[in-house]
């Protein structure tokens, strides 16, 4: 692909949490698409992959990767080592830093603040020299932003990052509108996120972007036309197994959709914490013979599974913490296979899905309102119809991460030329 914009000589460093990560297949998209258009990528990943493969995608990136120690007590030679050489080279630049990790250490009595701060004098001094960036760019606005703010204060480089989620709704609101002050500018999946940053820093002039994440509509074209659903229907959800997902109230709902005589299976992708007490509640709820549950798979075989199914259930929740999805881009995908979906009016998904026009809606922790949409969709076939038609158009029109990309471009371009 040519880049209309022009070529970027500079360097950004990208620092994620981890690199590369299955379930975050819209940082990697990103990056990509960031070269494609002419940025420079340094990857500087605060710990090793944890999963065995990664997805296609990864391969297509050229940005070079770093690693950062994990942990302090495994590596604390080789952070103290690096820090020392920072603190020497620029003493009143580090003790400044040491201040602001003091200020937010009292604020929170959390270690990793420290933590962040060692890790940022060691990429500073250990990985600057050679990458040598321009700008920092975190993803997620709680660790990799932190590793960030520091590394931006000990470097001088101005820093930016992208707030997704958990990272938002489970931090500390004094530290996170710190951050928002400091950096240059901040970018954001949903305008649901976009308004509670806004409302955590009303006095900053940091701007704040929302810019979806999209999909590439590639991936989602050739699929056959959906026939309309028949026994034995066929339901799918692929998420995490973490309380915010909802799982049990999906498979609550499967159990009621059986028990009103519906011949149906339902297929669970993905892993997570919570696996051991998932797959309790399938036994507990008799659903051991109709509930296969695959483990995390790898996207294009994710993809294979949107052709087969009849709906996509997802049954978001804010969790205990404050915890809680954006836009699941496992819904967008549903929505691009033409697969309908059900799912809760949490956060932003309300952005995507609209009742009875895009998908079907219901309120959080209402396991019968989600079997009976569930069931409508399926033995409703003009509804069916039309919610595949719309929300197809829905993705298409605002979920492109092709056109997404160029928003984003251009606000690189801006702030960090």
């Amino acid at each position: 692909m040519k880049s209309d914009v022009k070529t970027q000589s500079k360097t950004i460093g990208m620092i994620l949490k981890g690199y590369p990560r299955i379930s975050e297949t819209f940082i990697s998209n990103e990056i990509y698409l960031l070269e494609q258009h002419g940025f420079k990528i340094h990857i500087f990943s605060m710990r090793k992959p944890r999963e065995s493969f990664a997805h296609n995608s990864i391969s297509r990136i050229k940005a070079p990767v770093d690693y950062l120690p994990e942990t302090i007590m495994n590596h604390l030679p080789r952070l103290l080592y690096y820090n020392l050489r920072m603190a020497f080279a620029a003493p009143r630049t580090y003790r400044e830093a040491m201040k602001t990790a003091f200020r937010r250490f009292k604020r929170t009595r959390k270690s990793a603040t420290l933590k962040h701060l060692l890790q940022a004098g060691y990429l500073v001094q250990r990985f600057f020299p050679k990458a040598s960036p321009s700008h920092l760019h975190a993803h997620f606005a709680h660790s990799p932003a932190s590793v960030a703010m520091f590394a931006a204060k000990l470097s001088g480089l101005p820093f930016s990052f992208t707030a997704h989620a958990k990272d938002i709704y489970t931090s500390d609101k004094r530290q996170l509108t710190e951050k928002i002050g400091l950096a240059s500018f901040v970018v954001t999946c949903t305008q649901y996120n976009r308004d509670y940053l806004s409302s955590l820093a009303p006095g900053h002039r940091t701007p704040i972007f929302r810019n979806y994440h999209g999909i590439d509509l590639s991936l989602f074209a050739n699929h056959q036309p959906r026939a309309l659903p028949r026994e034995p229907y066929h339901l799918l959800t692929v998420a995490r197994m973490t309380e915010k997902k909802g799982l049990p109230n999906v498979l609550t709902a499967v159990a009621e959709l059986k028990r009103r005589g519906l011949n149906l299976r339902y297929t669970l992708i993905g892993d997570g914490d919570d696996r051991r007490m998932i797959l309790a509640k399938i036994q507990e709820l008799g659903l051991g013979e109709i509930v296969q549950c695959t483990g995390t798979l790898p996207h294009h075989e994710v993809l294979s599974y949107y052709q087969s199914v009849d709906v996509f259930v997802l049954g978001c929740k804010v969790a205990a913490d404050g915890d809680r999805d954006g836009i699941p881009n496992v819904l967008v995908e549903s929505m691009a296979m033409g697969v309908p979906v059900v799912a809760t009016r949490v956060s932003a998904i309300p952005e995507l899905v609209a009742h009875n026009r895009t998908g079907l809606l219901v309120d959080q922790e209402q396991p019968q309102a989600l079997a009976d949409a569930i069931e409508r969709l399926l033995t409703d076939a003009e509804l069916y119809r039309q919610v595949i038609s719309a929300a197809k158009e829905k993705v298409e029109s605002e979920f492109d991460n092709g056109l997404l990309i160029r928003d984003l471009v251009d606000i690189y371009h801006r702030y960090t030329a």
